[in-house]
């Protein structure tokens, strides 16, 4: 509430304590001002009292929460639960309109407010991080994989008569069913191996013929990947991207955590100067540390993007706006770029550990220098060692001891997924010959949690070797 224009008599409070306290709501107004007017980040960080004032403000536009309502309706916003109504803030008539995720509602115009605002505040940080040539983004309340699938069936609307879809292989489910899901056909394109680096990279080669082989017309577009799991490297989305533009070919990209890492935003923004990108994606809850469930299409192209969201169907959930929205308020421009510079460190300490651990156990490190948010670590001397015993007992092992996120590929593993044969499983190639570990210092991990993890490692790797 703001007291401006309300004469308050003497009798209640002292004209000069009065003061004091308005100066103080002044401020915090101002800020509310400058958010509304500037639609730009923070420079840094508001305080939860401040975000909670701002969100019930807002909240309180939506018509559910008018005092003289009379709703005849068959949707009202009508929540049973104070619990629930509590968590969201009394947001209940979600986002968008009947299959457009950024029509206004007549009777959501706090809700309306908040989706737009929230979207405005994304695109700012999207250029903060360096896609300046990034013209608009929206979030959709799905996670990265279902998202991938909604811009796949928007592409499909605009090529109707096109069914391939060419995707440099990654072995992710979800990114490869999102081209199942939208009843589409997908060619697999594996990766070339860099034998000194024991790396792979993107075989631009291979699209080009299969380009030629099944004909531009027929296909819908190509679909590339950049963050990753190593020892693959980040999809040479540069080179794709001229492709996309001399063929007149869509492409998508598979962004899933990229926007933590400059080297990839730096591509991004390369590739779309010089090439073709249509949309691409990324997840909120690796890249804005907020509950899975969201996903940022971007683009270049304000018409795409247009398209993509009236090609959703209803409307949308607003949990995922609702806590992308505090976040970004809580952290502020200063306080997310602050992590980003977090993470580059804590990436090459992991780096420098994992390198020393390997000469110490005669493994090695596979080099890849497109990858700056995974590293790999060979298991060859460990797997010599392991007799009967499967060499992924060393993944139990360590989850058992509360170290997660830790993936250890075996060879050999064949795994099927919607029809399609992939294998060697997990390591992006086939004719995997040794197996191996991976770790990521990804966004918001500690230095401490970076040691704790080297400190189980080697109690296992000791442990398993007695045991073998």
């Amino acid at each position: 509430m703001s007291f401006d224009g309300i004469n308050i008599p003497q009798k209640l409070v002292p004209g000069n304590y009065l003061q004091l306290g308005l100066a103080a709501q002044h401020q915090t107004q101002r800020r509310f001002k400058e958010l509304l007017e500037k639609r730009k980040l923070p420079e840094d960080g508001w305080s939860d009292e401040e975000i909670e004032a701002l969100v019930h403000q807002i909240a309180a536009l939506d018509s559910n929460n008018f005092g003289h309502k009379v709703g005849l309706g068959e949707r009202e916003a009508r929540i049973a639960c104070k619990l629930v109504a509590r968590r969201h803030y009394n947001f209940g008539h979600g986002i968008g309109r009947s299959g457009d995720l950024l029509e206004a509602q007549p009777k959501a115009a706090g809700s309306t407010l908040l989706a737009n605002l929230t979207n405005a505040l994304l695109l700012d940080l999207m250029q903060a991080l360096g896609l300046s040539t990034c013209r608009g983004c929206f979030l959709v309340p799905m996670a990265t994989g279902m998202t991938l699938t909604l811009c796949l069936l928007a592409l499909r609307k605009r090529r109707p008569n096109s069914k391939y879809v060419l995707w440099s292989r990654i072995d992710q489910k979800s990114c490869f069913k999102a081209i199942t899901a939208a009843g589409l056909q997908p060619v697999i394109i594996n990766n070339l191996v860099l034998t000194e680096e024991q790396s792979l990279v993107t075989d631009s080669d291979k699209f080009r013929q299969l380009i030629d082989d099944l004909g531009a017309d027929n296909i819908l577009c190509l679909y590339t990947t950049t963050s990753c799991f190593a020892p693959r490297n980040s999809d040479d989305i540069v080179e794709i991207a001229k492709l996309a533009k001399l063929m007149a070919l869509p492409h998508l990209v598979n962004n899933a955590y990229g926007l933590q890492c400059n080297a990839i935003t730096t591509q991004l923004d390369r590739a779309q100067r010089v090439g073709r990108i249509d949309y691409f994606v990324q997840s909120t809850d690796k890249n804005l540390l907020v509950p899975v469930g969201g996903a940022i299409v971007a683009s270049c192209d304000e018409e795409l993007l247009k398209h993509l969201a009236s090609s959703y169907a209803g409307r949308a959930s607003s949990s995922q706006t609702l806590d992308v929205f505090m976040t970004l308020l809580s952290l502020g421009r200063m306080g997310y770029l602050n992590l980003l510079k977090e993470r580059r460190n804590h990436f090459q300490y992991l780096k420098q550990r994992l390198q020393q651990f390997a000469t110490m156990h005669h493994e090695a490190v596979p080099q890849c220098p497109n990858n700056d948010i995974s590293l790999a670590l060979t298991l060859s001397s460990l797997s010599a060692t392991a007799g009967d015993r499967k060499i992924t007992e060393l993944g139990a092992m360590l989850h058992t001891r509360g170290i997660s996120g830790v993936r250890v590929v075996s060879v050999g593993q064949t795994k099927s997924i919607d029809g399609y044969e992939f294998k060697d499983f997990g390591s992006h190639r086939e004719q995997l010959s040794v197996p191996y570990l991976t770790v990521a210092a990804s966004l918001g991990v500690a230095r401490a949690e970076i040691d704790k993890f080297f400190e189980v490692l080697e109690k296992c790797w000791t442990q398993f070797i007695k045991l073998s």
